[in-house]
C-alpha cells in the first residue's frame, strides 16, 4: 500500500463538537484503522493542522492526541501549499469569513453548518467554491445515524406505500447555568453571537426532509424564547436574545406534511434525543438516533375510543424493531470519508455548499414566516 498524505486545517476544533466528533471519532478514528483505503492501492492518511485562537487549548489538545501541526495564524495556515482542505467548526459568526478566505486560497472546504447567517451569503460561497474549482462538503450527520439509515431503506424499499407526513420531536432541557451548568455553550442563546434554535436546527431539517422525504417548499413556525435568562461559562447572568423553541409545519414535494417541535427546553419522554415518526398508506415507522420501529399495515390493530375503560395493552409493544443488517459506522466519520474520497478522487458528492445554502434559507425563512405569522414558499436554489 502507497500512503497519501491529505493535509487539513482545523479550525475550532477546541470546541466539543469540532474535537469530539470530527477530531476524535473521525479524522483520528480514520488514522486508527490505518487510514482510508481509496481501493487502488492507496491509503489516503488525514493529517490535522489544528488551528484557533487559544494556543494553550490548541497545544494540549495537539499533545493529548500526538498531533504536530498547531497555528494560531489562520492566514499563514491557509497560504501554506502543503495544506489541502480546510475545516470550519468555529461559531457561526465567524465561518463565513473564513470559508471565503479559503476558498480564495484555493483549499477545499468542508464546513460544518450553518455556512452563513444569511442565504445571499451562503450562495455567494458557493458560487465562489463553483468559480474556484474547488470541492466543497457542508456536515449533515444525521442522514448518516442508524436509525435514519434504517428509515432510508423503509422509504427506498416503499415500506410506507404512499407517504402522508412526518412528524419530529428534538431536543432536551438545557440548564439555565446559575445552579446546574449548562450542557450547551452561552453563545447558542445569544441572537447577535448567531445563536438561535431556528439556524441551528433547521438546516438540519433542511436536508434531512429534503434527502429523505423531498423537497421542503413551503415552510410555517412560530418560535419563542422560553427562557430569557441565562448564566454564561463564569456565572455571570445574561439575556437569553435568541429563540430557544421553534416549532415548524414544512410543505413538502408530493403533498407530504411534517411537523418538527424543536426546544432546549422541554424534558425528554420518549426513547431518544429526537424521534421521527413516518406515516404512510401502508405502514408507519417511528425513527430515532439508533433505532426504527414500524407497524405495517396488516398488522395495525383497532383502536377504540372509550375514556371510561383502560387501555388493554401497551402501543409500543405492537411495533417491530427494524434490524441493522450490518455495522453502522460513526455518523461523521462517515460523511468524513465520503468527503476525502471525493476530494482524492473526485467521486460523486452531494452535500456541497449548495446544499448547505438551502439549510439556511430555510432558516431564514422559517424566521421570517414566524415573524409575519404566515406561511411562506421555498423557492428552489440554484447556482
Amino acid at each position: 500500500m502507497t500512503r497519501r498524505t491529505v493535509r487539513i486545517a482545523m479550525n475550532g476544533v477546541t470546541g466539543r463538537m469540532g474535537c469530539r466528533q470530527h477530531l476524535v471519532r473521525s479524522l483520528l478514528a480514520i488514522r486508527a484503522q490505518g487510514g482510508l483505503d481509496l481501493g487502488d492501492g492507496t491509503v489516503l492518511w488525514p493529517e490535522p493542522v489544528l488551528v484557533g485562537r487559544r494556543e494553550h487549548a490548541l497545544r494540549e489538545l495537539a499533545r493529548r492526541h500526538g498531533l504536530e501541526h498547531v497555528s494560531t495564524d489562520l492566514d499563514a495556515v491557509l497560504a501554506d501549499p502543503a495544506v489541502d482542505v480546510y475545516f470550519d467548526a468555529q461559531v457561526t459568526v465567524a465561518r463565513e469569513e473564513a470559508l471565503a478566505k479559503a476558498i480564495a486560497a484555493g483549499k477545499h472546504v468542508y464546513t460544518e453548518k450553518p455556512t452563513a447567517l444569511s442565504t445571499k451569503a451562503a450562495l455567494g460561497l458557493a458560487r465562489q467554491a463553483r468559480e474556484a474549482g474547488v470541492k466543497s462538503g457542508v456536515v449533515q450527520d444525521k442522514l448518516f445515524l442508524p436509525g435514519l439509515l434504517k428509515l432510508r431503506r423503509l422509504v427506498e424499499g416503499g415500506f410506507f406505500g404512499r407517504i402522508l407526513s412526518v412528524r419530529g420531536e428534538f431536543g432536551y432541557w438545557v440548564f439555565e447555568g446559575d445552579w446546574q451548568s449548562a450542557q450547551r455553550p452561552s453563545w447558542n442563546y445569544r441572537a447577535q453571537d448567531g445563536g438561535g434554535m431556528v439556524l441551528d436546527m433547521f438546516p438540519h431539517w433542511e436536508y434531512l426532509l429534503h434527502g429523505l422525504f423531498g423537497r421542503v417548499e413551503t415552510v410555517q413556525a412560530h418560535v419563542a424564547t422560553h427562557l430569557p435568562r441565562r448564566w454564561d461559562e463564569q456565572g455571570r447572568a445574561y439575556e437569553a436574545t435568541a429563540d430557544d423553541a421553534a416549532y415548524g409545519i414544512f410543505g413538502l414535494a408530493g403533498g407530504i406534511v411534517a411537523q418538527i417541535n424543536s426546544s432546549w427546553a422541554t424534558r425528554v419522554h420518549r426513547d431518544e434525543l429526537v424521534e421521527f415518526q413516518v406515516d404512510g398508506t401502508e405502514g408507519s415507522a417511528v425513527a430515532g438516533l439508533r433505532g426504527c420501529r414500524i407497524q405495517h399495515r396488516a398488522t395495525t390493530p383497532k383502536p377504540l375510543w372509550d375514556p371510561d375503560v383502560p387501555a388493554a395493552g401497551s402501543f409500543r409493544e405492537q411495533w417491530q424493531e427494524v434490524p441493522g443488517n450490518g455495522v453502522f459506522d460513526n455518523g461523521f466519520k462517515a460523511q468524513w470519508e465520503l468527503f476525502l474520497r471525493h476530494v482524492a478522487l473526485d467521486e460523486p458528492y452531494h452535500w456541497d455548499l449548495l446544499a448547505g445554502a438551502r439549510g439556511v434559507q430555510l432558516a431564514e425563512l422559517g424566521l421570517r414566516a414566524a415573524a409575519e405569522g404566515r406561511r411562506l414558499d421555498v423557492p428552489e436554489l440554484t447556482l
